[in-house]
C-alpha cells in the first residue's frame, strides 16, 4: 500500500514545553488548536481510492450522544427492494452478537456496560425453518460483559472483558451448568471500556483469535496501561502460545474470514476528540505482524497531534493504511461476509457492516448497516447502505436501536443485533 508524508509540527509552533517520553499531550490550547486547524487536508489511497483527510480541530470535537426511544408500533428498519426485514427476537437485554453453531442453534450474548449488563447468554431455536424461533433457553448466565463466542472441538468458548474461558459442550445442549476453565486472563477496564472481546478461529480450528480494545482514546493515561490492548492476539485452543498477531488497532470488534483472499478482516472504531470528521472508522484486512498506527498516527502517516512531543517515528511510518474508510465516529462493531445463495449475485462474498453510531459528531453518524462489495478477487468496492430507518429523524439525535452483530443463516438470511432496540432483526430475500 502506498505511504504518505504528512506535514511535520514544530514545537515552536505548537507552543509546547518538553514533556516526559511516552506522554500523550491531551488538551491541547485553544491556539495550538486554530494553527493546526490553518494546515491542508491530508490525501491517502486506501484500497477504494483516495480518502481526503480534514486537518485536526479544524472543526469543534462535540459530545453529542444519541436518544433512545421505542421503536413505534409497526415501524423498522428499511432494506433496498427485493428484501424482507421481519422481528426474529424481542424482549431481549442488549442483544449484542449472535453466534450460530453447525446444527443452527442461535447463541445470543445479552451484555453491556457494566452497570446494565445481563451477563448472560441465551439460545434460541428455530425448528420448524420459518424464520422465527419457537425455543428459547437460558443457556449460560452469571458471565462478566461476555461478547465474543465460539464452539470448537467439544468445547464452547466465551470472552469475558477480563478472561477467556471454555466450558465443556454437548451439540443440542440447552444449558451449561459446570463451573467453566478460564485459559487467559485479558486486560479490562479503562476509557469507556472497550469491553467487547471477539473470539474467531482460523479454518482448521488450530489457532484463534482474540480482539481487544484500547483502554484510552489516545493513550492519555499512559502506555503502560495499553500492553496486550490494541491489538489482534492469536492463542491455541487451550490458552497456550499467546502472540500478536496484528497492533495499533484502536477497537477492533467485529472479525470474519475474506472468503476469497482467506484473510482476516476486522471492524475498527478509530479515535475522538479531534474533529467532526475525524477520524472515520474502518474495515481493513489483517497482515500477520501488522501494525495499524494507533495510537501515534491514523490513515498510515497522519501524525496525531497530541503526540508531538514524542511523535514515535519509526512506528509512524510503518503504519498500515487500512482498506475501506466506513464514516468518522460510526462505532462500526459487526462485520460478516456474505457466503450465502439467496441474497442477488452483487452481494455474494460482500461484507456487511454493523454501525452502532456517534457521540462525537454534531450530525449523527451510523445507525445503521453498510454492506462493502468485493470484486472476483476479493478486492473491496465502495460502501453503500443497506440497512437504514434506525434513525427517528433526519436532524433528530433520536434513534429506535443501534445495530452490532451480523450473522448469516444457513437458509442465507441474516440476523442483526438492534443492541438498545434489545431485538434482533431477520432480513431475507422476498
Amino acid at each position: 500500500m502506498k505511504k504518505i508524508t504528512c506535514f511535520l509540527f514544530s514545537l515552536g509552533m505548537l507552543g509546547m514545553s518538553q514533556v516526559s517520553e511516552a506522554q500523550v499531550i491531551e488538551d491541547l490550547s485553544r491556539k495550538t488548536k486554530q494553527e493546526l486547524a490553518k494546515a491542508k487536508p491530508d490525501v491517502v489511497e486506501t484500497s477504494i481510492g483516495k480518502l481526503e483527510l480534514p486537518a485536526p480541530f479544524s472543526s469543534e470535537s462535540v459530545n453529542n450522544p444519541s436518544k433512545l426511544v421505542e421503536w413505534p408500533e409497526g415501524k423498522k428498519p428499511q432494506a433496498p427492494a427485493g428484501f424482507k426485514v421481519e422481528i426474529f427476537a424481542d424482549s431481549l437485554q442488549h442483544p449484542r452478537r449472535t453466534y450460530i453453531a453447525s446444527n443452527n442453534d442461535i447463541f445470543v450474548v445479552e451484555s453491556n456496560d457494566k452497570e446494565s449488563s445481563a451477563n448472560q447468554i441465551t439460545l434460541l431455536r428455530d425448528t420448524n425453518s420459518d424464520g422465527k424461533p419457537e425455543e428459547k433457553h437460558l443457556f449460560l448466565k452469571d458471565l462478566n460483559q461476555p461478547y465474543g463466542m465460539l464452539i470448537l472441538d467439544g468445547y464452547f468458548y466465551v470472552a469475558n472483558v477480563d478472561a477467556l474461558m471454555r466450558y465443556k459442550y454437548k451439540e443440542g445442549a440447552n444449558f451449561i451448568d459446570s463451573e467453566g476453565e478460564k485459559i487467559l486472563d485479558l486486560p479490562a477496564g479503562g476509557y469507556n471500556h472497550h469491553w467487547t472481546r471477539n473470539l474467531i478461529s482460523n479454518k482448521d480450528g488450530s489457532k484463534i483469535y482474540i480482539t481487544v480494545g484500547s483502554s484510552s482514546n489516545v493513550g492519555e493515561y499512559g502506555m503502560e496501561k495499553e500492553k496486550r490492548r490494541a491489538n489482534i492476539i492469536e492463542i491455541n485452543p487451550d490458552g497456550t502460545g499467546e502472540r500478536i498477531f496484528a497492533s495499533g488497532l484502536r477497537n477492533p470488534v467485529g472479525v470474519d474470514w475474506n472468503p476469497i483472499t482467506g484473510e482476516l478482516w476486522t471492524a475498527v472504531n478509530e479515535r475522538d476528540k479531534i474533529g467532526d470528521n475525524l477520524v472515520p472508522d474502518y474495515i481493513t484486512s489483517v497482515k500477520d505482524g501488522g501494525w495499524y498506527g494507533w495510537p501515534y498516527s491514523y490513515y498510515g502517516a497522519i501524525k496525531d497531534p497530541r503526540w508531538t512531543n514524542d511523535p514515535h517515528e519509526e512506528k509512524v511510518e510503518a503504519a498500515i493504511i487500512p482498506d475501506v474508510p466506513v464514516g468518522p465516529h460510526t462505532a462500526s462493531l459487526g462485520l460478516a461476509f456474505y457466503t450465502g445463495d439467496t441474497f442477488p449475485e452483487k452481494y455474494k462474498n460482500g461484507a456487511f457492516v454493523g454501525q452502532h453510531g456517534s457521540w462525537n459528531r454534531a450530525t449523527l453518524s451510523g445507525y445503521k448497516v453498510l454492506f462493502v462489495p468485493m470484486d472476483k478477487d476479493g478486492n473491496p468496492g465502495q460502501p453503500e447502505d443497506f440497512l437504514t430507518g434506525f434513525n427517528a429523524g433526519e436532524n433528530s439525535n433520536e434513534v429506535y436501536g443501534r445495530p452490532v452483530g451480523i450473522t448469516q443463516m444457513a437458509d442465507g438470511s441474516l440476523l442483526v443485533n438492534d443492541d438498545d432496540g434489545n431485538k434482533i432483526w431477520r432480513i431475507s430475500t422476498e
